[in-house]
């Protein structure tokens, strides 16, 4: 296999917030946003709120333990909700992770979380400034109706189903692999 990755230790890393509320009538929604034109990756489709982790969201601030920081991710996670749709979120579970090499051979560790929705009224950041510029609350079979980036339907069922309390969940990626997340 080709070397498809030039410096083996960098890794851009990215955290997404699968963020829902109590549907009316039943159910939960989930809240997606459409990305921006401008975006290098996956212009135009839609997607779940997220972010990357950047060095200045630890090294200037003081550590948590004399080798580290504690609960970086999810400080990350939460500004990041902030900043693209302007609401508070609960406390993120993890959902699962995904890895992927950008067009530009920036390899990228994703990981992907759950989290309910506490308050807020969604506004977007201004597209100009580089932010989504649509968002919707859908149900998860809405989610197999819109252009979402590869993947993400997949991720808002198996939240659906965790949170339905089904005890065993798979998730069915197009690509045809399957995998189970087993309730603990």
């Amino acid at each position: 296999m080709a070397n498809l990755v030039p410096q083996k230790d960098l890794h851009r890393i990215v955290l997404t917030a699968i963020i829902y509320r109590p549907k009316q009538g039943g159910g939960f929604e989930y809240l997606v946003t459409k990305r921006s034109p401008t975006k290098k990756v996956y212009p135009n489709l839609w997607t779940v709120p997220g972010g990357g982790l950047e060095a200045e969201d630890y090294e200037n601030k003081e550590k948590t333990t004399s080798e580290g920081w504690y609960f970086v991710l999810e400080d990350v996670l939460r500004r990041e909700v902030r900043t693209e749709v302007n609401i508070e979120i609960g406390k993120p579970k993890y959902l699962l992770d995904l890895i992927f090499i950008r067009p530009d051979g920036v390899p990228v560790a994703t990981l992907s979380y759950y989290v309910p929705f506490v308050g807020g009224e969604v506004k977007l950041v201004d597209e100009e400034e580089g932010g989504d510029t649509e968002f919707r609350w859908i149900t998860f079979t809405e989610a197999f109706q819109i252009e979402m980036i590869p993947g993400i339907p997949e991720e808002i069922e198996a939240v659906d189903k965790i949170l339905n309390g089904e005890e065993d969940r798979k998730i069915n990626f197009k690509k045809g692999s399957l995998r189970y997340l087993n309730k603990k």
